[in-house]
């Protein structure tokens, strides 16, 4: 059968990165009716307005927004006809139930007039967007924006979001945006956002109101269209500028996530999984590497003074360079200016380009290859010790696991110093944590945290043998399992799951887009997107593993183990489990919000 007869008539991108995929539409020549949204009760979905300044960032968010912000509500007592649906949609992956015999579509109601104050409307308006709705979100108690630093483990400097609705204990020595901004950290004189999806208004609110009006750079990926809304949202705000990074490879997307801040007692680098939209600093598990605070340079110090063991102050001035921006020129002079030499973590970046000889190795998958190989030792069963990697979006690995994932990508996560691993010795074990359709009916968010994940459908039914690699998302040691991630991970862990040989943060999904493909018989690397994350080695910090935490929360300043995000060892799914497709409707069963699934 035809991809149209099974799944009803869509249209389908190309692209090899999830996050840039464009949300699946009915054909507009189709007359069948479209399914009546029930709003939520107790809310009054016609007197409030579509928020005035809608996130930027890909097709797919902005489709997922529009499902999250019209919930359809589960009915215990479905008709027949409804039921029949259910059973019809949900014993496979059916992406539409357009090709149904339906009834013909019910004439329009005119929508009831607002009763609505013109005040009361006004303040309704200034909320965020929210993934179930306009009242849905919670406020957070006086005391979750307090931290203590002293709770804080300033060893790794690895941190995780704070989450709304989890017991305090789990955000002791985590961190909201608003840490982070706050005078705490340092006097703030202008600052950078490099990031992917962007609400501005919402974003000007995180900085403390002394530093609001501060200089402040936005380094985006948007063009046309969504570039000229980008800039609309920043109209009010006259000390907000843009970079727009280049992105001459099609389907590329600028998907790194940095803060550069800029202080009177010096600088600090934030590099982080979250987007700058509430959504993601609410209910999702996201991390980040928090820089020390890098004092400035004595007058007239060389330009290679305050570089650090881990190369991390040139290789960050390389990444900026990379952008070829006069926007980013101060900056990278600033950074010049100042010494970074406490860094223990090594960058990882990725920018689009072909890259043959020794460029091949700067960006990707190959700089993470280079690095292990150069500041890693073989250790003893090596083969035995796990490859894990953690993501919220997949893009297309080709028709079987030799085509990129099992072949370059493998290669370079089972790198372990120099030595060369023989064509007999048996093959590492690879793990991959995806959450699936039941962690996401069953998180805080419901099914609307399915909108950070978008795996598609057109995707997912090229490559089913990706999917017996899966493990589910659980994370009781961060009290995080129902947080859904949008965090990116990837380690080398023992076979006891004790310890690791090497840990990585990163925006980089798990995508050929993100990480690079080989071509012309190894000779090049393509990359299609901007990320960065930071690579932490055992050698830097005078150890030769990391033993992994058993008591990630509350933090301690003084553990030397790592605290990885989720359990170890990850469980594997269950014969009923499925990865969480975004593009496909759940009705079968409510969520933790009373609502179901249904992609528009």
């Amino acid at each position: 059968m035809s991809q149209d007869s099974q799944h009803g008539k869509w249209t389908i991108s190309d692209s090899e990165d999830e996050d840039n995929i464009i949300p699946p539409t009915p054909q507009k020549d189709s007359n069948k009716p479209k399914r009546k949204l029930s709003p939520k009760r107790n809310e009054d979905t016609h007197s409030v307005k579509e928020p005035s300044a809608p996130s930027m960032g890909s097709e797919a968010r902005k489709a997922a927004h529009v499902n999250q912000t019209l919930p359809v509500k589960y009915e215990s007592h479905p008709s027949p006809s409804v039921k029949r649906k259910r059973e019809t949609e949900e014993a496979g992956w059916n992406l539409s139930s357009s090709d149904d015999e339906t009834p013909p579509p019910a004439p329009k109601k005119e929508p009831k007039k607002s009763d609505v104050s013109p005040k009361k409307k006004k303040t309704e308006d200034k909320r965020p967007p929210s993934p179930h709705g306009t009242s849905y979100y919670k406020e957070e108690p006086a005391d979750f924006f307090e931290t203590n630093l002293l709770s804080m483990n300033d060893m790794y400097r690895f941190y995780l979001n704070k989450v709304t609705g989890i017991p305090k204990k789990f955000n002791t020595g985590a961190l909201h945006i608003k840490d982070i901004l706050s005078p705490m950290f340092g006097t703030l004189k202008e600052s950078v956002q490099f990031n992917y999806c962007f609400d501005i208004p919402w974003m000007v609110e995180q900085y403390p109101l002394e530093f609001r009006d501060k200089p402040v750079i936005l380094v985006h990926g948007e063009k046309r269209e969504s570039k000229a809304r980008l800039i609309e949202q920043a109209k009010p705000y006259p000390h907000i500028r843009f970079c727009q990074a280049k992105l001459d490879i099609a389907f590329g997307t600028h998907h790194t996530k940095m803060m550069l801040l800029w202080y009177e007692e010096g600088f600090r680098v934030i590099i982080l999984t979250s987007n700058l939209i509430r959504a993601d600093w609410y209910q999702k598990t996201q991390g980040m590497w928090m820089s020390p605070l890098y004092p400035r340079l004595p007058e007239g110090s060389p330009g290679t003074a305050g570089e650090s063991p881990t190369n991390f102050k040139s290789d960050l001035l390389e990444y900026l360079e990379a952008y070829r921006a006069p926007e980013l020129a101060e900056w990278i002079d600033r950074i010049k200016q100042h010494d970074l030499s406490e860094t223990r973590v090594y960058l990882i970046g990725s920018t689009p380009g072909r890259y043959q000889g020794p460029a091949m190795e700067k960006w990707g998958h190959l700089r993470l290859r280079k690095l292990l190989s150069e500041h890693t030792k073989p250790v003893l069963n090596e083969e035995r010790w796990h490859v894990l990697g953690q993501f919220s979006s997949i893009g297309s690995m080709g028709l079987d696991k030799t085509k990129w994932l099992a072949a370059e990508f493998q290669r370079t996560l089972t790198t372990l110093g120099k030595a060369r691993k023989s064509l007999t010795s048996p093959e590492t074990q690879m793990l991959l944590v995806y959450p699936s359709v039941e962690n996401v009916r069953t998180s805080l968010e419901g099914y609307p945290a399915g909108g950070s994940l978008p795996y598609s459908i057109q995707t997912a039914q090229k490559q089913l043998w990706l999917h017996s690699y899966f493990h589910g998302w659980h994370a009781d040691v961060t009290g995080r399992s129902n947080a859904m991630p949008h965090i990116k991970t990837y380690m080398r862990v023992s076979p006891d799951y004790t310890q690791l040989a090497w840990f990585l943060v990163t925006s980089a999904n798990l995508s050929k887009a993100a990480w690079g493909a080989l071509e012309k018989n190894n000779t090049q690397i393509m990359v299609r997107s901007y990320e960065l994350g930071v690579l932490y080695l055992p050698s830097a910090f005078n150890m030769s593993t990391f033993p992994v935490e058993k008591n990630v929360f509350p933090a301690s300043s003084s553990s030397k183990g790592f605290p990885v995000p989720f359990d170890l060892p990850p469980q594997h799914y269950s014969s009923k489990d499925q990865p969480w497709i975004w593009n496909i409707p759940y009705t079968q069963a409510p969520d933790t919000h009373g609502n179901i699934w249904v992609p528009s």
